[in-house]
């Protein structure tokens, strides 16, 4: 739909202007005057699109980016006022008021806006993909459509907070490792490029045989000092052609495949991407989203390809007749948890409870796994880094002790 920048008049006779989608400005002129606003000028469509992406990217440099929490508090929000009775114009209206977040605030506002025009909510907010995700938008119709919105609310701000706190667990306890990393690296290279050559600069002015340590230590600064930009640039090409790569089909599916296979992390990523599942799933049941659609909607939100594959598999046998459980058996690539449960929770007419139970269970064990890994790390760094310090001071001392050997000799 078009977008056209307009100047008017409120009905206090003062001049506003902005933006806005409609078919033609005779079609701008009937919303705005629903609005109580009467239109003074129109400018094209072209002038138009050229000042909504000035405000774009002013949004952008002004009110932040969206973050899932924000979207998981919106959300919790507005159940609250539609759960207490509030007609749905109303409730997003007041949200309009209590959203702090800059961009969510313009978001809701524009959404209200469609509403208000006669659009339904979830139609509404399927115009902002990048803030509410088909997932959130299908339920949202089928809330509509049962006509149990506040309930398909309340049960999607439990879903969307539950998400945010795993994603943060997880971010939060890989940050602290990632920085000690980054601050080690950081001072290793200032080490090795700047320190290190200055001082074994004295060795190599001297007659004395030197340890095969330091020679090893001497040979590998010099290589660093003489050689950085081209490692510089050779990791960073790497990393260009590992991206490139992994963002090809072939190259993502081969990834995916493998990245299930890695030690330790391995069965990380996988129980995120099955708690992920069995959670998604489960919320889409309840809130009465069809299974078919269901898995199409969870199949593209696990993160995996090899995992999308397996599901999609799943949809197509359940498509023929067949039960979950068994294609997710069959692909070997879900635990004998999952399977076992979902089957019982088809046969006892529970399995969004199962799914749920599931989700539970490795969303604890991907927070006592982190834990662990963290744990486990800090120290493991700390010798790792201890040990690189002591061989660089041995290496120096030893050349020293033997200059004053000779020398008192």
């Amino acid at each position: 739909m078009p977008v056209f920048e307009y100047k008017a008049l409120d009905q206090a006779g003062r001049s506003v202007g902005g933006l806005k989608e409609a078919d033609s400005p005779k079609s701008l002129r009937a919303a705005l005057r629903r609005d109580g606003v009467f239109l003074t000028e129109v400018l094209g469509q072209k002038e138009a699109a050229e000042a909504e992406k000035r405000e774009v990217s002013v949004r952008r440099l002004v009110g932040g980016r969206i973050s899932s929490a924000d979207v998981a508090i919106t959300t919790r929000q507005l159940a609250v006022l539609v759960g207490a009775g509030i007609p749905l114009i109303e409730s997003l209206a007041a949200l309009v008021e209590q959203v702090d977040q800059e961009r969510m605030k313009r978001v809701v506002s524009d959404v209200k806006q469609r509403v208000n025009e006669g659009s339904s909510l979830a139609d509404a907010m399927a115009a902002h993909p990048r803030v509410f995700s088909t997932l959130y938008v299908n339920m949202i119709r089928a809330g509509e459509s049962s006509g149990a919105l506040d309930v398909v609310l309340v049960r999607l701000a439990d879903f969307t907070e539950s998400q945010a706190r795993l994603r943060s667990r997880v971010v939060g306890s890989l940050t602290y490792p990632a920085v000690m990393v980054g601050v080690g690296v950081v001072i290793l290279g200032v080490l090795f490029t700047v320190v290190i050559p200055k001082i074994t600069k004295i060795f190599q002015e001297t007659k004395v045989d030197l340890p095969w340590t330091t020679r090893a230590l001497i040979a590998f600064t010099t290589f660093v000092h003489d050689w950085w930009w081209a490692l510089a640039l050779l990791v960073a090409l790497a990393a260009w052609g590992a991206v490139r790569w992994v963002k090809t089909p072939a190259g993502r599916a081969a990834w995916d495949r493998r990245v299930l296979t890695f030690p330790i992390f391995g069965s990380l990523i996988r129980q995120i991407a099955i708690a992920r599942f069995s959670r998604t799933l489960a919320t889409l049941l309840k809130s009465g989203v069809p299974l078919l659609t269901s898995m199409d909607i969870v199949r593209n939100i696990v993160g995996n390809t090899r995992l999308s594959t397996v599901i999609g598999e799943a949809r197509t046998a359940i498509q023929e007749g067949e039960s979950i459980a068994a294609p997710l058996k069959r692909s070997g690539e879900f635990p004998p948890l999952v399977y076992h449960m979902v089957a019982i929770g088809e046969k006892s007419g529970e399995l969004e409870e199962m799914l749920n139970n599931v989700a539970n269970a490795y969303e604890a064990q991907v927070e006592t796994k982190i834990g662990a890994m963290t744990s486990l790390l800090e120290p493991v760094m700390i010798v790792f880094m201890g040990a690189i310090v002591a061989f660089i001071v041995f290496s120096i001392l030893m050349p020293i002790l033997q200059i004053n050997t000779l020398a008192g000799g």
